[in-house]
């Protein structure tokens, strides 16, 4: 047999899940990154908060040690782009939630192929029809390194491409809504000008 398995765990829940302020800060994190519970955006902060305590460990090591480990911290965030790489540990704790949320499959593709939101482009991973080079990937929290963020592409059979480029051209142009908007002007005035009309008769015929 082999030996016993302890995996850490991947999501804790906050101390105060019943704050007001907090609640609605989660909710408008799940709208703008389409999480579809929050136990997806828990997961983010257990891993960000993993991630800033590798950096406070490091800091409080000797400096022989910490040039010996700080690198192998630093290049494995830069590759999934969390930090660049000219980035200090500093940078590591300034980190938020918001940070590694956008370097989720989900968020890229919503931004890079062209989904209106996060939530067309969740259904769209779910359903295979994203591929990141010759793979198919269906994991909306799949984190994208900076190599694979541009072989992020539509598989071949998907037919949304067509979708999306359809919705574009029956939207109305902003230079139509101007001239609808221009048209709806006149005829407001139009129909306040009686009432000015009729109430300087009433003033006259009281005098």
């Amino acid at each position: 047999m082999g030996d016993p398995k302890y995996p850490r765990r991947v999501w804790r829940k906050p101390k105060r899940p019943l704050n007001y302020e907090l609640k609605m800060e989660e909710l408008k994190i799940l709208g703008t990154f389409g999480l579809r519970t929050k136990r997806e955006l828990w997961k983010a902060h257990t891993e960000l908060s993993r991630v800033r305590h590798q950096a406070r460990s490091l800091l409080a090591l000797r400096q022989e040690e910490r040039e010996e480990k700080e690198p192998i911290l630093m290049k494995s965030l830069a590759r999934i782009g969390l930090v660049s790489g000219a980035a200090s540990l500093d940078d590591v704790l300034n980190l938020q939630v918001d940070d590694l949320l956008s370097r989720r499959l989900q968020s890229i593709v919503t931004r890079k192929l062209g989904f209106k939101t996060p939530y067309q482009a969740r259904q769209a991973i779910i359903h295979g029809h994203v591929m990141i080079s010759d793979r198919k990937v269906d994991i909306p929290s799949y984190i994208v390194t900076l190599d694979e963020e541009n072989e992020i592409h539509f598989s071949p059979e998907s037919k949304i491409p067509e979708m999306l480029e359809k919705s574009k051209q029956s939207e109305p142009k902003p230079a139509q809504i101007n001239e609808e908007q221009a048209t709806v002007e006149p005829t407001v005035e139009a129909s306040e000008e009686p009432t000015n009309a009729s109430t300087e008769v009433e003033k006259s015929s009281t005098e």
